[in-house]
């Protein structure tokens, strides 16, 4: 798997929360879910996406906004409309006393205060991207609005059609659709001229630090040094080092122990695979050493990280 494929494909939706809300002026709906990952597009009409220190973005039909958690933000007709509801975590949602308007289920998985109202929005939310993912989401501002393009606006409407039906598989569909979705956007924020796109998204086009990463992602397991790890991609160790470091961001050992820890840490999501399985899978030699590593790096044991996975 390439470098970009290995984090990009990280934020994996299981049972996301997804949502289509059709709405008439005004509306305004205050998300304070915490989430941390949140996908939303614009089907039809307008939104303007409010932060908490009151910056307003336009997001206008066919874009596609990503959305940085946890800090609250509103999404409304008009920046200046009161929200009517606010959205808590677990995606519960409670009126605001005095607001106006009502918000009721209008079909399946739809929602709204009219069902012929002019704007529809699709929202896509990921209660927990991972560890892998939030190496991802990091490198993320807390908006990101990905203009209308040929390849995103044809996800988004198979999403779309996808939500209205009710059918076997349907959850997994849906996940994979969002999934496909929000690959489809990254990559088109992180393409567009200007953008700070993070260092190893940028080092997967240099013919020499483009393979040294996919190597580490593909092969986390090998004993790699630098030495080992320049002969593989046919280059010195000295060239490898400071080529790697300049593009990425940190030498290459430093960045195989971050992936290395990363991926530990989502592996132990699966309550099948023992401390010894995970530590042969990412390159330590005993259960105690990736114990002490997870732990040095993370501030959290194993053990720990397990109790919050659930």
């Amino acid at each position: 798997m390439d470098a970009v494929s290995a984090l990009l494909t990280a934020p994996r939706a299981q049972d996301a929360f997804l949502l289509r809300s059709v709405l008439r002026a005004p509306w305004a709906l205050r998300v304070a879910d915490e989430a941390p990952l949140t996908t939303l597009a614009v089907l039809r009409g307008s939104a303007w996406v409010v932060d908490d220190d009151g910056r307003a973005t336009r997001v206008d039909a066919g874009d596609v906004a990503l959305l940085r958690g946890p800090r609250p933000y509103t999404v409304a007709d008009d920046p200046g409309t009161r929200p009517q509801v606010v959205v808590g975590p677990g995606q519960e949602c409670a009126p605001v006393p005095g607001g106006e308007g009502r918000m009721t289920v209008l079909g399946v998985r739809t929602w709204g205060n009219d069902t012929a109202g002019e704007t529809v929005l699709l929202t896509g939310t990921y209660p927990d991207p991972g560890e892998i993912g939030r190496r991802l989401v990091r490198a993320l501002p807390e908006l990101a609005v990905v203009p209308r393009d040929a390849g995103t606006g044809a996800l988004v409407g198979l999403l779309a059609d996808e939500l209205a039906r009710e059918a076997p598989g349907q959850t997994a569909v849906l996940d994979r659709l969002l999934d496909v979705t929000l690959v489809s956007a990254l990559r088109s924020w992180f393409d567009r001229p200007g953008a700070q796109a993070p260092g190893w998204y940028s080092a997967h086009a240099d013919p020499v630090v483009g393979p040294a990463l996919t190597l580490l992602h593909d092969e986390p397991a090998r004993p790699w040094t630098v030495d080992s790890l320049a002969g593989a991609v046919g280059v010195a160790r000295a060239t490898l080092a400071r080529r790697f470091t300049t593009l990425v961001g940190e030498p290459p050992m430093a960045y195989l122990t971050g992936w290395r820890i990363a991926l530990a840490t989502d592996l132990l999501r699966d309550p099948d695979l023992t401390l010894a399985a995970i530590a042969r899978r990412v390159g330590y030699a005993t259960p105690f050493a990736l114990s002490a590593a997870v732990k040095r790096s993370t501030g959290r044991s194993p053990a720990a990280h397990r109790v919050a996975a659930g």
